[in-house]
């Protein structure tokens, strides 16, 4: 405590529900240990850019329940190079800052273990929708999205069933389908599909064809994004099948939105961490969750683990939507 008298928070890459509610929580935490704090607005941009702004408790007033960051976001590639990361480090230190609580994904982590590098303390909190850093069970935000996603099967089931038709809602996830498995599963859709595993259009049509015979005349599929384009797919199954066919592309929505009580109470226990950890001495870690409990661990670590998806889930899925 000795070292750390003040401590500059940012959120970096894609908005997630719970951030501001991290915020709050390193805010908080960090007025209450005697500790200063700085806000940069729009992420390492806004760090370059010197847009700094003094926090108090004020600052963080009725906002647990906000989607979003107050503090703004951007992607920054000056800061990709060590130039860039230089002068970041010489705009915190101008304004004494000691150390650096980053909320974001594995991208704003690499500027988090990059930082810490130059010897300047930084902490990573996971806030990402799309729950793909193999380190923690669960990202900040996650839980929200998916939630939105349920909400939005339920409605889309609703008009699938009056309709007797086949419906492919297409969700976040690139690389992780996680968000489509959870959600898929949560809101009974009949077929999900992830990057990480392989299906082919003729299972997924014999699928179809199968729940046709005995009666069931509507059905949803859940894409997730980094599989491919929903329209070609519905193209591709209309003309196997000729289903009456629609698609739905949920898009940026799933970013929005109130947190869930979870990523509340997520982000104010790993917020209330990562200024622990500062005080205690610690850098160049990210702090998680694990079987219930708040973890941190050393971010080469974190960034060099592999994700290991719930194929057990996956196969259930298969099973209860026969």
């Amino acid at each position: 405590m000795d070292t750390i008298r003040t401590i500059g928070i940012l959120t970096s890459g894609g908005d997630a529900p719970g951030m501001n509610a991290a915020i709050r929580a390193v805010v908080r935490s960090a007025i209450y240990y005697g500790c200063k704090v700085y806000g940069i607005n729009r992420g390492y941009k806004g760090l370059i850019e010197e847009d700094l702004v003094e926090m108090n408790l004020s600052s963080v007033g009725d906002i647990i329940h906000r989607g979003g960051t107050i503090l703004k976001s951007s992607r920054c590639e000056e800061f990709k190079t060590e130039e860039g990361r230089l002068q970041g480090v010489k705009i915190l230190k101008k304004h004494n800052i000691d150390s650096l609580v980053i909320i974001g994904g594995d991208g704003s982590f690499i500027g988090a273990q990059k930082l810490s590098e130059l010897g300047f303390p930084a902490i990573g909190i996971p806030g990402t929708i799309d729950n793909d850093l193999p380190y923690t069970d669960y990202t900040i935000g996650f839980d929200t999205a998916m939630n939105t996603i349920i909400d939005a099967i339920g409605k889309i089931r609703d008009t699938s069933s009056s309709h007797e038709r086949v419906n492919i809602i297409e969700v976040m996830g690139r690389h992780c389908g996680d968000l489509a498995l959870y959600a898929g599963l949560a809101g009974g859709a009949e077929t999900i599909i992830v990057p990480e595993v392989d299906i082919k259009i003729d299972e997924i049509c014999t699928k179809l064809k199968t729940t046709q015979k005995r009666g069931k005349r509507h059905s949803i599929i859940v894409l997730a994004e980094g599989v491919g384009n929903a329209s070609d797919l519905g193209k591709e199954i209309i003309k196997k099948t000729s289903a009456d066919l629609r698609i739905t592309v949920l898009g940026h929505v799933q970013r929005g939105g109130s947190p869930t009580a979870f990523d509340r109470i997520l982000a104010s226990r790993m917020g209330a961490r990562a200024v622990d950890l500062l005080l205690d001495g610690k850098s160049a870690r990210v702090v998680g969750i694990k079987d219930n409990k708040i973890i941190d661990l050393e971010i080469n670590e974190a960034l060099s683990k592999t994700r290991s998806f719930d194929k057990d889930t996956y196969e259930m899925v298969k099973v209860l939507s026969i």
